[in-house]
């Protein structure tokens, strides 16, 4: 399965329109697509977390129920465009749907790393407050496969 963006190339800088206000961004959420999803998919899932030891996995976007006829998001879809029975979580700055970069000055380049996963089940069961250790719990043992792509920011 492969997984990549429109608005940067894995392993680059995330442009600024899709970084928090706070950062001096426009917080609209990465276009991504996808392809080579596994026979059986019943839907996708993705995640974006900042694993960096100051941001100890402060979570970006999680989405769930993507339905598996999907192979994007547009720019900018969070909270607006979802497909159909997509499902957007609450992220760690506790707001609903997408959280661009925003890490604390100093601390160098953050990693974000956007996660597709192809699930066999055609939905997950999680609260929209749901933490990560939670989605990632009800992922177990439903991944078919999964794609990554990694965008740095820095301040």
């Amino acid at each position: 399965m492969k997984l990549t963006s429109s608005g940067f190339q894995d392993g680059e800088k995330i442009p600024q329109p899709y970084v928090m206000p706070g950062a001096g961004g426009k917080n609209i959420s990465l276009p991504l697509s996808w392809s080579g999803a596994p026979p059986g998919t019943k839907s996708f899932a993705l995640s974006v977390v900042d694993p960096h030891p100051v941001a100890r996995n402060w979570v970006h976007w999680l989405v769930i129920n993507l339905p598996p006829e999907a192979a994007s998001l547009a720019e900018g879809a969070s909270l607006k465009k979802m497909p159909p029975g997509a499902m957007e979580l609450k992220n760690s700055f506790g707001d609903l749907g997408y959280g661009g970069p925003q890490p604390p000055r100093g601390t160098g380049d953050h990693p974000y790393v956007v996660t597709l996963y192809a699930l066999n089940v055609a939905q997950l069961d999680l609260p929209v407050n749901a933490s990560l250790t939670a989605f990632q719990k009800a992922l177990e043992e439903k991944v078919l496969a999964q794609a990554s792509i990694t965008g740095y920011y820095g301040r």
